[in-house]
C-alpha cells in the first residue's frame, strides 16, 4: 500500500505528543491502524500497552475490524474502545462496579419525568424538555460546573438546581451512576489517588485518539493524566468539523493542545481523496471565515469536476418538486440511489420532501428519525379544536385545548367521559364572567365548522389567541417563540391543498402511516437515496450530495447568535459540503410560510472568497459598471460607481449569490 508524505510521518511517529490535522477524506483511520502496526512491529511495543480511543461503539469495532486486517491473524491485544468503556473498565476494577450499577437511558428519562410530575410543572412538550435537561446534566458534569453559577436554557435555576439534585439523589440511592457520573468519578480517582494511576500509566503507555475534537473538559483532562509523564498522545481530528459542542465538545481544547504540550509536533494531512478540486477548494472558502481554526492548505487527488450547483426557488414546494426531477434524471441515466444525499439543518426540515418522495414512490432512507409533524403538541391541540367543532364531545378532546389559551376552567367541570356545555355552565352557574368565556368558546367552534383547514388553523391562532398562549409558553421555557409558531407555519402549510377536513385528516393518516413503514425498514433497502441532518451525516461520503434550505434562520440556524455559535454553523456546513465526491447542489428558497428568506451567508462564501471584497478593492456591478469599495461593515459594502458618480450601499450574500457583483 503507498501512503502520501504526511501520512508515512504521521505513521511513522515514535514516542512524545503528536498532533495529527486530518481533513475531509484524507485517511485518518489508515494512519491510526498502520500506526499502532509500527509501534508494534518496527518499535517492540507490546500490544498490551497501546490504548486507542474513539467516540462511538460502532467506530472503535470499524477500527478493531480494520486494525485486525492489517495484523493478519497475528495476536495483538490493543485495546480499542470509547471514552466510555475505557473509564468503565477503571472504575470496576478500583469499585467493583458492575453492568447494573449503570443506569439505562431508559431509567435515566424516567427519573426525570417522576421529578417533573412531583413539581406538577406544566410542561407541554415533555419529550424535548427532558431531552434538554438530560443535555443540561451531561454538560454541566462534563463540565464539572458549579451549579450556582449555572443558567439553564429551559427552565428557571431553581427549577434547575432541584431537578439535578433530586435526579443525583435518586442515582445515589439506587447504587447508580449515569455515563456521565463514570468520566467525573475516573477523573477524581485519578487525581486522588496517585498509587491507582500509576497502574493504568503503565498499562496505557501509548495512547491514540481519534476525532479529538469531540472531546469534552474531563475526559482531556482524565487523558493528561492517563498519559503522564511519557506524554506520548497521538490526537487526530479536524478542529473544522468540531459541530457538536451543544454536547460539551470543545474545539478550543485541540487549538490549545501545542500550548499543554510544548514539545508537541503537528502534522496536516493535506491530501483529500474524496472530493473533486472544486468542491475542496469552495469548502475551504467557507471554512477560512472562521477565525478560531489551525490553517490548513489542502490539495486533492481528482479533477476539478462540475461546478457547484447553486439554485434559489420561489417556495420549498418548488424546490421539492426541482429534486425530485433532477433525481428521477440521475437514476435513468444510470445513477444508483445509493450514491445519492439529501442533507438538510435539522429533522424537521425535510417533511415536504419526505411527501414528495412517497408521492413519487422513490426508494429512500432517513438516517435519523423525523418526528411527524401531527404528533407534536401543537398539532394535536389544533387537531382537536378542529374535531370539537365537528361535534367531538371526548373529555380527552376538552383536555387538549381548554386552557389553550388561559380560560381558567377547571379539569372538575368535566367528571364524565362526554362534555356538555350545558354542564359546564351550570358548573360556573354562579360566575357570569365564566359563562361568557363559555358562550364565547361554543361560537368560536361554530364558526371554524364550516371554513376549510387553512382558514380553521389562522382562526384559531389569532382570533381564539391561541398565539398567545404559545408566547406565555415559550417564556415559560425559555425557548424561542419563532420555535413554535414554525410547527403552526408547517401544519397551515400542510393544510393549504385540502378544501375540507375529511381530506386532511385522511391525508394526515396516510403520511402517518407511510413514515413508519419508512422508520420500520430504512435500513432494509441498501440501494435508496438517503436523508440526513447535516450532524448524522458527519464519516459519510456520497457521489452527488443536496444541501437543502440554505437559507439564513436555517443554516446558520436562528439559534445561532453568538461568534462562537456562528462558526460551528459553518463547520456544520462545511462538513455538509465535503461529504460531496463529484456533484454538490447547494439550494435555497426566496420565501417559506410566505414570509421573504434571506439567502444564507455561506453562499455568498463558497461562491467567490469574500473576504477579498474590502475597502480599495475595484469591483464589477452589472448595472452600475466598475467601481471601488469605500467601506465595508460585516456583509455590507459601500461601493462607489465612477460612471454614475454615485455611492451604493450593497448586501454581499446577495450580490454574489446572484452573480451580479465580481472582483476585477
Amino acid at each position: 500500500m503507498s501512503f502520501n508524505e504526511s501520512q508515512i510521518r504521521a505513521i511513522a511517529h515514535h514516542k512524545g505528543p503528536l498532533l495529527v490535522l486530518a481533513g475531509p477524506g484524507s485517511g485518518k483511520t489508515l494512519v491510526i491502524t498502520h500506526r499502532t502496526k509500527k509501534l508494534i512491529e518496527t518499535y517492540g511495543v507490546n500490544p498490551s500497552n497501546i490504548l486507542v480511543i474513539t467516540f462511538t461503539k460502532a467506530a472503535a469495532g470499524e477500527m478493531k475490524g480494520r486494525f485486525d486486517q492489517l495484523m493478519e491473524g497475528k495476536p495483538a491485544p490493543v485495546t480499542f474502545g470509547t471514552f466510555h468503556s475505557v473509564f468503565y473498565r477503571i472504575l470496576k476494577y478500583a469499585y467493583n462496579f458492575g453492568a447494573g450499577n449503570i443506569i439505562t437511558d431508559e431509567q435515566r428519562m424516567l427519573y426525570l419525568r417522576q421529578i417533573i410530575d412531583k413539581m406538577e410543572m406544566e410542561i407541554q412538550d415533555e419529550k424535548d424538555f427532558l431531552s434538554g435537561i438530560s443535555g443540561e446534566i451531561s454538560f454541566v458534569k462534563g463540565e464539572m460546573l458549579d451549579l450556582t453559577h449555572y443558567y439553564s436554557k429551559n427552565c428557571s435555576e431553581d427549577n434547575f438546581k432541584f431537578i439535578y439534585q433530586e435526579y443525583d439523589r435518586m442515582l445515589r440511592s439506587g447504587n447508580y451512576i449515569d455515563f456521565d457520573d463514570m468520566l467525573v468519578m475516573c477523573y477524581e480517582l485519578f487525581a486522588q489517588r496517585k498509587d491507582i494511576l500509576k497502574l493504568w500509566q503503565q498499562k496505557y503507555q501509548f495512547i491514540l485518539i481519534d476525532e479529538f475534537q469531540d472531546i469534552n473538559r474531563v475526559q482531556y483532562d482524565i487523558m493528561k493524566l492517563l498519559a503522564a509523564p511519557e506524554n506520548n498522545l497521538f490526537i487526530v481530528g479536524d478542529d473544522d468539523q468540531s459541530i457538536y459542542r451543544f454536547r460539551g465538545a470543545k474545539p478550543e481544547i485541540m487549538l490549545g493542545f501545542e500550548k499543554d504540550y510544548e514539545a508537541a509536533a503537528r502534522i496536516l494531512l493535506d491530501t483529500n481523496y474524496r472530493s473533486t478540486e472544486n468542491i475542496i477548494e469552495a469548502s475551504l472558502r467557507v471554512i477560512r471565515h472562521n477565525k478560531a481554526r489551525f490553517e490548513k492548505a489542502i490539495k486533492g487527488v481528482h479533477p476539478r469536476g462540475a461546478s457547484i450547483v447553486t439554485k434559489e426557488f420561489q417556495t420549498p414546494k418548488n424546490e421539492c418538486e426541482q429534486i425530485i426531477k433532477e433525481i428521477k434524471e440521475m437514476m435513468e441515466a444510470g445513477t444508483a440511489c445509493s450514491d445519492i444525499a439529501i442533507l438538510y439543518r435539522t429533522n424537521t426540515n425535510p417533511r415536504l420532501l419526505v411527501e414528495k418522495m412517497m408521492e413519487y414512490n422513490l426508494p429512500f432512507r432517513i438516517k435519523d428519525s423525523i418526528p411527524n409533524l401531527f404528533d407534536h403538541w401543537i398539532a394535536k391541540n389544533i387537531i382537536s379544536y378542529l374535531r370539537i367543532a365537528l361535534g367531538n364531545r371526548e373529555r380527552s378532546e376538552f383536555l387538549q385545548i381548554i386552557n389553550r389559551p388561559k380560560r381558567y376552567v377547571s379539569r372538575d367541570c368535566f367528571p364524565n367521559p362526554v362534555v356538555s356545555f350545558d354542564e359546564i355552565k351550570t358548573y360556573y352557574s354562579d360566575k357570569a364572567w365564566m359563562i361568557d368565556r363559555i358562550e364565547q368558546l361554543e361560537y368560536d367552534l361554530k364558526m371554524l365548522k364550516d371554513m376549510s383547514p387553512y382558514a380553521a388553523i389562522s382562526y384559531i391562532r389569532n382570533v381564539m389567541g391561541y398565539q398567545s398562549f404559545l408566547k406565555e409558553y415559550s417564556e415559560y421555557r425559555r425557548i424561542k417563540l419563532e420555535e413554535l409558531l414554525e410547527i403552526l407555519d408547517d401544519l397551515l402549510e400542510s393544510s393549504k391543498e385540502y378544501k375540507t377536513f375529511a381530506a386532511w385528516f385522511l391525508h394526515m393518516e396516510e403520511y402517518s402511516k407511510e413514515l413508519m413503514i419508512q422508520m420500520k425498514n430504512r435500513n432494509e433497502d441498501s440501494n435508496s437515496i438517503s436523508l440526513s441532518t447535516m450532524h448524522s451525516s458527519k464519516g459519510l461520503e456520497y457521489k452527488v450530495v443536496y444541501i437543502i434550505d440554505a437559507n439564513e434562520g436555517i443554516t446558520p440556524h436562528h439559534k445561532a447568535v453568538l461568534p462562537a455559535d456562528i462558526e460551528e454553523e459553518r463547520r456544520l456546513f462545511y462538513v455538509a459540503m465535503t461529504r460531496a465526491k463529484e456533484s454538490l447542489h447547494i439550494y435555497s428558497v426566496k420565501e417559506r410560510y410566505s414570509k421573504k428568506m434571506e439567502l444564507s451567508r455561506f453562499i455568498g462564501e463558497y461562491l467567490i472568497d469574500t473576504e477579498l471584497l474590502s475597502a480599495g478593492a475595484r469591483v464589477r456591478h452589472v448595472k452600475y459598471g466598475e467601481g471601488i469599495i469605500r467601506q465595508r461593515s460585516g456583509n455590507k459594502i459601500i461601493v462607489y460607481f465612477e460612471r454614475t458618480k454615485r455611492e451604493a450601499v450593497l448586501d454581499i450574500t446577495y450580490c454574489v449569490s446572484s452573480r451580479i457583483l465580481e472582483i476585477i
